[in-house]
């Protein structure tokens, strides 16, 4: 177990060193890292190779046409002038100064139904339109829309990693979904209030997006109206939670709506449905000008795509070396009762850099020793649960495709993006962990008052 932690902490360490302080192009070394961890692990070349293979291709497989599809999506609202329409919207009605709250609230709306990359793809455009309205927000806006979607994403079912812990863990989806959109708000909170102290340096505030003058002018003559521009936002995200309200249907709910309905409200299908939306905002639909704008979303995805499908590469290799072995039985028979899960979860989602497979991972491992860990019952499974979700933000690096989203869709330099945002994700972990334990201290110390 020390020689794992070891690599681990060296190859985290190697990865964060050469890209950000020596400005090593970070695709070349994450999978560099990727090749030496693998092989000082022990595992022979053709397996550390294979691994890689499969951890570049199925983080495209998963998210790839998700950014190109987003950055289709934000490159034609920037371009029809929506996201400007959108940003004197929301600015008439916040405030400059409100900004930054407004679409961390945005952001936790919307990522009950949807996952924390394609809600971040969808609303970054959005977000990145107020920073340049806004002087010095860039880095409250981009943070504080990344870790507002993560939070909802790593807590609340109809997410796949939560869900399918709460299925290993017996827990009604329901009980679950409702105390994850509770707990959540604690973690982002207490992210909101890291974020502000954070963006207090000016080294950071500073680093923003390109000035206004630097971007491309909008093709068409005159903004739409907010309602309009919008539409390509909203519908997607609606087709979205349809899709997932179907979560709580029958399996057996096959009839042509449903099938519709699972079709148009998968990630992809509604991005694509929001790009075609989005074409009709242009006042004038220059076929041309329309072409040139798609061509130039497909060669800014280029980079994009090769950092995350890196970074899932590297993950692979983590996970080949098994730290859910490693670690899951020592946490398991510790007598840590909740610390067990959370910390477990912990451990994975820092190591291997997926929430999904850390919480997953987790309640494979766990669900075993429930009756040792004091947690056997209906509401220790549920509070189980919750503290591997809490685990599972804790923390998002440079192994994690979601931070190369957040970094890249968010205009943020690998620095910016590891001192704010990947801190943060620890803060979010460890607030709403301690809020779980002290409810759980709380309902045990009174259990003879609320138990008849």
């Amino acid at each position: 177990m020390l020689f794992t932690s070891i690599l681990l902490l060296c190859s985290i360490a190697a990865i964060v060193l050469l890209s950000s302080r020596y400005r090593f192009s970070t695709f070349f070394v994450l999978i560099a890292v990727a090749m030496v961890t693998g092989l000082a692990a022990g595992l022979d070349g053709a397996g550390v190779l294979q691994a890689i293979r499969s951890g570049f291709g199925t983080t495209l497989e998963k998210i790839g046409l998700l950014i190109i599809f987003g950055a289709t999506l934000g490159a034609l609202l920037d371009r029809s002038g929506a996201t400007m329409s959108l940003a004197r919207y929301m600015l008439d009605k916040t405030g400059a100064g409100n900004a930054p709250q407004a679409i961390s609230l945005t952001g936790y709306v919307v990522g009950l139904p949807i996952f924390c990359d394609s809600g971040f793809v969808v609303l970054s455009g959005l977000a990145l339109m107020l920073s340049r309205q806004t002087k010095g927000q860039h880095i409250r806006l981009i943070t504080g829309l990344a870790t507002a979607l993560f939070g909802i994403h790593c807590l609340a079912p109809p997410h796949p990693g939560i869900s399918a812990a709460a299925g290993a863990m017996q827990v009604d989806l329901g009980k679950a979904m409702l105390a994850g959109a509770v707990l959540a708000i604690v973690p982002i909170l207490s992210a909101w209030f890291w974020i502000r102290w954070q963006s207090k340096n000016r080294e950071w505030t500073e680093t923003g997006p390109d000035t206004p003058s630097e971007q491309a002018p909008a093709v068409s003559g005159k903004n739409p109206r907010p309602l309009f521009a919008l539409l390509p936002i909203a519908v997607p995200i609606v087709l979205i939670a349809m899709r997932s309200a179907l979560t709580f249907f029958p399996s057996g709910d096959s009839g042509a709506l449903f099938s519709i309905i699972r079709f148009t409200g998968d990630p992809v299908a509604a991005l694509f449905t929001g790009i075609v939306i989005s074409m009709f905002l242009f006042e004038k639909r220059d076929k041309t000008l329309i072409n040139g704008v798609l061509e130039s979303a497909i060669e800014k995805s280029g980079p994009i795509l090769a950092v995350t499908a890196a970074g899932g590469a590297f993950g692979a290799v983590i996970n080949a070396l098994g730290p859910g072995e490693v670690y899951g039985p020592w946490l398991s028979g510790s007598g840590l009762g909740l610390w067990a899960p959370f910390l477990l979860a912990a451990i994975l989602k820092t190591a291997q850099g997926s929430s999904t497979v850390a919480v997953i991972t987790t309640s494979a491992i766990i669900a075993p020793f429930l009756p040792a860990l004091g947690l056997d019952d209906e509401t220790g499974r549920l509070f189980a649960l919750m503290a591997m979700g809490c685990g599972s933000m804790t923390l998002s690096h440079a192994n994690d495709s979601y931070f190369w989203v957040v970094s890249r869709f968010g205009q943020l330099p690998v620095p910016a993006t590891l001192r704010v945002f990947s801190t943060a994700t620890l803060i979010m972990g460890c607030s709403g962990f301690l809020t779980l334990w002290l409810v759980k201290y709380f309902i045990n110390c009174n259990a003879g008052f609320f138990i008849s």
